[in-house]
């Protein structure tokens, strides 16, 4: 079974989210929903030279996820003041974590409209 490199499974899971858009910001992969959600660094960024991600989290998530895995998890700068993680991505990571820091990052911005159109996908029938 092939394994899908993380940039290309994260585009799928973002673009697979109701009313998200794709777009560079500063040269890089950017995700919106109204708002920025995340963001890609494939050749790395600053001081960081490995390919990575900042993403949007709810209060007190970057402490939480930082402290527990300093290793994978930074806070970034520019955003990070604003409760915005870092995720390396050179070190393996699995689908499903990935899946659902992207639909976390995507919940923290997006509109009651768009919460609401994502409860609705989830609840289609097959």
């Amino acid at each position: 079974m092939a394994v899908t490199p993380p940039e290309q499974l994260i585009r799928q899971v973002c673009l697979a989210l109701p009313g998200v858009t794709e777009r560079l910001s500063h040269g890089s992969p950017a995700f919106f929903a109204g708002r920025q959600f995340l963001m890609l660094w494939a050749e790395g960024h600053h001081d960081h030279d490995f390919p990575h991600m900042w993403f949007a989290a709810p209060p007190g998530v970057q402490d939480e996820l930082v402290a527990s895995d300093p290793d994978r998890f930074f806070r970034p700068p520019y955003v990070g003041g604003r409760g915005w993680v870092a995720l390396r991505l050179d070190q393996g990571v699995d689908p499903g974590e990935l899946a659902a820091i992207c639909e976390e990052a995507f919940r923290t911005v997006a509109t009651k409209k768009l919460l609401a159109a994502l409860e609705r996908s989830r609840h289609l029938p097959d």
